[in-house]
């Protein structure tokens, strides 16, 4: 994954954090379960991003509206890919709708299924 650097400048406005972070939210409820390893690595995010309750209640609060914000920038795109696909590992279960999505993501930020299932391959050995 990207380094804690690499990450706040990649990450260099509110609105890019809460962007990404609601990626996250959709990724991690897609299977329409929150289990503890999805919640602590959200909450761990959430923290590294500087982002209060506050500023997250409202993604929560209006999930079925939202969708996947793609980020301009190459380095990002690929960064939060890493990250979603690290989400989805954090249960040890890669659910259909989990894996859909983050394919749905990887192919708008223009990469491909054979992309994603690397990242996926080689996050799952780390």
């Amino acid at each position: 994954m990207a380094t804690q650097t690499s990450f706040d400048e990649l990450l260099n406005t509110k609105q890019k954090k809460l962007a990404f972070f609601q990626n996250l939210i959709l990724v991690a409820v897609a299977d329409n379960y929150l289990d503890r390893q999805e919640s602590d690595f959200l909450v761990n995010i959430g923290r590294r991003l500087g982002l209060t309750e506050e500023d997250t209640t409202p993604i929560a609060d209006n999930l079925p509206l939202l969708s996947f914000i793609i980020p301009d920038e190459g380095l990002q795109k690929t960064m939060e890919l890493q990250t979603l696909v690290m989400m989805v590992l954090q249960d040890g279960n890669i659910d259909n709708n989990e894996y859909n999505l983050c394919l749905e993501y990887a192919r708008r930020i223009g990469y491909s299924k054979d992309t994603l299932d690397e990242f996926i391959n080689e996050l799952s050995k780390s």
